[in-house]
Order: C-alpha cells, then sequence, then structure tokens
C-alpha cells in the first residue's frame, strides 16, 4: 500500500480525539485506505527536586504508559470496522510530529480542544497547528455534545474565492463529494452591505446586483473547471453578500462537512492560515477540511521510513 493511502489521525485520550478516530475511519473505509493512530508525548524540560534537596531526573515511563494506554483505547474503540488499523508512539511535540508525518499521509485528522491534563497535550494548539502547517489536507472535527455521528458525510460545502488555494479547496470538495457520495454546495461570499468587514471602498455608485453577477460568473467557471473528469458529482452554486467565514460557519450548521483552502501568505513560506480559513475553524460546528495552499512536492523532504511502514 502506498505511503499516502494512510489517514493519520492524532489522539490524546480525550472524547474529541476519539472523535477524530471514529471520522479517520469512516473516510478510509471509502476508499479502503489504512489508518494510521499517533499519541505523540514528549518529556517536561525541567527537573524535580528531590527530598534531600537534590534534583531528580523524570522518569518517562509513567508518562509512556498513560500514551500507550491512550493508543491502546483508541485501537479497541475501531476494532470489527473493517479498516485496517495500525498505532505508535511517538516523541516530541505533537504539532511538530503530526507536521511532520503529513508530508508521507493522504489526509491528517485531530479533534479540536482537550480537555485538561493529560487530554490538554494535544488538542487546542495542534488543531490550530496542524491545519496551517500540514502538508496533506487536514480535517479537525469538532466536539459535538449530542451525540449526533459526523458520518456518513451527505452534505459539503466548500468556499470559493478565486484564489488558487481556494480552486485547489474546490477540486478536493469534489473529490469527497465523489468520495462519500455527498450533495456539494459551492459558495462565494462578497460582503458589501454595511457594517465590520463590509468593502467600504466601494462607491455608492457602484452597482452591487452586477458585482454578485460578477462573482457568480467566476464561481460558475471554476466550478466548471473542477468538475471535469468528475460527470457523476453534482455541484449547487451560490454568490453571496456577506462575510465567507460567518456564512461557512453558518452553513456548517446544516452540513457534514466545510472544505476550505489555506490562503496564508508571508511568514512561514506562506504557511499560515488566512483570516477565512481561522474563522472557520473557530466556529464550525461540523467538521472542517483544510486543504493546503502547497502542494507536497514544494520542498518536500522524503522520510525514509514512516510509523506505519514500521508497524
Amino acid at each position: 500500500m502506498a505511503e499516502d493511502s494512510v489517514i493519520l489521525v492524532g489522539v490524546d485520550g480525550s472524547p474529541e480525539s476519539l472523535g477524530a478516530v471514529d471520522w479517520a475511519v469512516a473516510r478510509a473505509s471509502c476508499e479502503g485506505w489504512r489508518v494510521h493512530i499517533l499519541c505523540a508525548y514528549s518529556l517536561p524540560s525541567f527537573t524535580t527536586a528531590s527530598l534531600d534537596g537534590g534534583y531528580a531526573a523524570l522518569d518517562d515511563s509513567a508518562i509512556r504508559s498513560g500514551a500507550q494506554a491512550v493508543v491502546d483505547e483508541a485501537v479497541a474503540r475501531v476494532q470489527g470496522a473493517g479498516v485496517t488499523v495500525t498505532s505508535s508512539l511517538e516523541t516530541g511535540d505533537p504539532a511538530g510530529v503530526l507536521v511532520d508525518l503529513s508530508a508521507e499521509a493522504a489526509m491528517a485528522v485531530v479533534g479540536t480542544r482537550g480537555g485538561g491534563g493529560f487530554a490538554d497535550r494535544l488538542l487546542g494548539t495542534v488543531s490550530s497547528a496542524l491545519p496551517a502547517h500540514s502538508r496533506c489536507p487536514a480535517v479537525v472535527v469538532p466536539h459535538h455534545t449530542e451525540g449526533a455521528a459526523y458520518t456518513p458525510v451527505k452534505r459539503i460545502v466548500v468556499g470559493v474565492d478565486g484564489s488558487g488555494s481556494a480552486r485547489k479547496a474546490l477540486r478536493r470538495a469534489v473529490r469527497e463529494a465523489e468520495v462519500w457520495g455527498a450533495e456539494l454546495t459551492a459558495i462565494a461570499a462578497v460582503p458589501m452591505a454595511t457594517g465590520a468587514g463590509a468593502l467600504a471602498w466601494l462607491p455608492a455608485a457602484v452597482d452591487r446586483e452586477q458585482v454578485l453577477t460578477d462573482v457568480r460568473s467566476g464561481l460558475e467557471r471554476a466550478v466548471a473547471d473542477a468538475l471535469e473528469g468528475h460527470p457523476g458529482v453534482t455541484v449547487r452554486r451560490h454568490a453571496l453578500d456577506g462575510n465567507a467565514a460567518e456564512l461557512l460557519a453558518e452553513f456548517s450548521t446544516a452540513v457534514d462537512l466545510v472544505v476550505v483552502g489555506s490562503r496564508g501568505r508571508g511568514g512561514f513560506s506562506g504557511l499560515l492560515l488566512g483570516s477565512t480559513s481561522q474563522g472557520v475553524l473557530s466556529h464550525a460546528s461540523c467538521p472542517v477540511l483544510v486543504v493546503p495552499s502547497r502542494s507536497k512536492d514544494d520542498n518536500a523532504v522524503s522520510r525514509t521510513s514512516t510509523p506505519w511502514a514500521r508497524a
């Protein structure tokens, strides 16, 4: 099996990370992919004072044992799901480990934030860092309180703004719709109304309906390009007056997956998330798939070994 036929999922023992495992397994089953469950941990960088006034190095056996229990629980949860599951413990910063391995995976999945103790080692900072720096599509699965599953995915919405990253996100959304057999809606948003986030630079004389018509025309062309080779996918298209992040967050209450591009610029070689994807991740009610703007081939350093190859 190819390296990039693996869905990498990070766990830390929290209910949110177990939800990420469930989502990853459901997605893997759609294409016969494998799931690799990983828990990363690192030792504190300080020593502890002993009773005699000296210092004692912290024994990592308890931490490693706890991490192994987290992995074992996640693996046991998906036994019998019909998907090949491997697992491993890795030492290092969880976000860094997942980002590093994302260059060799088909998809990376994490939950949102942890609930304290061992659980807060992964979720929270990782669910922000992974989508921003991942070399493969990254899915963030939010906490849900009503017991409703996020799979199967039947309704998908994708944000399109004419940028190259948005076109990549649209193509990925088409593929996800094809794989899941889901309905797909593409929206292009232009904040023209008065208020926060509006395009204040638009002259009053500008025909706002014409602006929306032009945006709709661009959306039609982008969708037509993305659908080439995917005759079985139907895409609804909407050009809307409003803030893209707010609209996608609203859509997230009625769909099963939101897809956005990582339109970051500057800084860390353009890897930081743009405001729309950040806003969606902060407020979405369903899983969010962030499609990286860079190709895996861009300055890629291939690993000689991955945890799932060793498993």
